[in-house]
């Protein structure tokens, strides 16, 4: 019990503080998005880099809706059961890719373990909309698991994504207790299936959650024996009191010692600080 009050009572670290965004560009970009009905992991996940992305107009959009079929203890998006695929969400993001005149979008979405094909078809559209409308962007899918059903990530490889990232987002031992449905293993077999297709495969961890550096470094090993070839690593963040609490902050030194580790081990790139979130630098993670 007294280890408890000692994490709930510890003070984030100064590094950790952000300024509130601000900047007419960033106003454009909400503006923009709300026009059109877009939903963001930037707003629904709380992202600390939301400032810096929206300035420079840039953003990773959120498809399938902004309610999810999971309750994982680390994630801020809503649980319970979506409504059905907007049809014109495809069209709507397509327009703001255009009109933000971003040249790398990032995708992601919600789990949506209730329709049933767990929204590839959706995803597929999307993919397919947004490259019609913008034939020189490129383009990441930062997908779910889908039940780890390979013919359905097949689906989304086909497309033509040049990179498809899939989250451990923790180490092993800790897996059970943070995700609430996807398995460490599972999610392994993901990366493997991307990295034997065209597209680079990435994927990215939180840390902070009572893991050792051992088994970060056991993570990593897991990642690259799949192929996996970027990885990302950054600080949890509690978002609110329902979730999982901090267990340690991590400080930029060793954030520093991960990425200079993975990049020895083998990755192309490691993107790992503080305030790294999937999609942060994605433009570079290109082959």
């Amino acid at each position: 019990m007294a280890e408890k009050k000692l994490v709930n009572s510890r003070r984030k670290p100064d590094w950790l503080k952000v300024k509130n965004p601000i900047g007419s560009s960033y106003s454009e970009v909400y503006k923009l998005l709300n026009e059109q009905h877009v939903h963001t992991i930037c707003v629904s996940g709380k992202c600390p880099n939301i400032g810096e992305c929206w300035s420079n107009k840039t953003a990773t959009f959120m498809i399938l809706g902004d309610v999810c079929t999971r309750a994982c203890k680390f994630c801020n998006v809503k649980t319970g059961k979506g409504e059905q695929p907007d049809p014109e969400e495809p069209k709507h993001i397509a327009h703001s890719v255009k009109s933000l005149g971003v040249k790398h979008v990032v995708l992601t979405s919600v789990d949506r373990d209730d329709l049933p094909d767990l929204g590839v078809g959706h995803w597929c559209n999307v993919i397919r909309e947004i490259k019609q409308q913008n034939p020189d962007v490129t383009m990441e899918a930062l997908i779910p698991d889908f039940q780890a059903k390979a013919e359905l990530v097949q689906k989304v490889i086909d497309t033509g994504v040049e990179v498809i990232s899939h989250n451990l987002e923790t180490v092993r031992s800790l897996t059970e207790s943070v995700r609430s449905r996807a398995k460490y293993e599972s999610s392994l077999k993901v990366i493997q299936q991307i990295a034997q297709s065209p597209a680079r495969a990435k994927s990215g961890i939180m840390v902070g959650l009572g893991e050792t550096d051992q088994e970060v470094y056991e993570c990593m090993d897991d990642l690259l024996e799949e192929g996996c070839e970027v990885l990302t690593i950054g600080q949890y963040l509690q978002p609110t009191r329902k979730h999982l609490e901090v267990n340690r902050y991590v400080s930029p030194g060793k954030f520093k010692q991960y990425e200079q580790t993975g990049l020895q081990k083998g990755f192309c790139h490691v993107e790992s600080s503080p305030l790294v979130r999937s999609s942060y630098h994605a433009h570079k993670h290109i082959k």
